[in-house]
């Protein structure tokens, strides 16, 4: 099944500067080969349901093994079964409603 998520990931006990730990899940996000784009308050990401919740476990384990005690994550699921649609397409509607495409 194809997922599309909104992935948080909030190191804590880490210090205030988390943008080390946020380019670890970058990295394994590409890796793992997911489309995925990042943006102020998370990263957006789409593929098949057990890749992308693998890609979600290794981040974890990466910010962990980076000396994070504990992690916070917030995930937003999004599956649809009638059609594929991706991030992309979810975006151009809108800014087709709005006149812009």
């Amino acid at each position: 099944m194809k997922v599309s998520v909104d992935l948080c990931v909030v190191p804590l006990g880490a210090g205030v500067s988390l943008g080390e730990y946020i380019a670890a899940c970058e990295r394994v996000l590409k890796e793992a080969g997911l489309a995925h784009e990042l943006h102020p308050y998370g990263t957006n990401v789409e593929g098949d349901w057990d890749e992308v919740f693998a890609a979600v476990r290794r981040c974890h384990e990466v910010v962990h093994d980076m000396g994070a005690p504990r992690i916070f994550t917030t995930l937003k699921v999004g599956t649809r079964t009638d059609r594929e649609q991706s991030m992309k397409d979810k975006v151009d509607s809108v800014r087709q409603h709005l006149g812009e495409a």
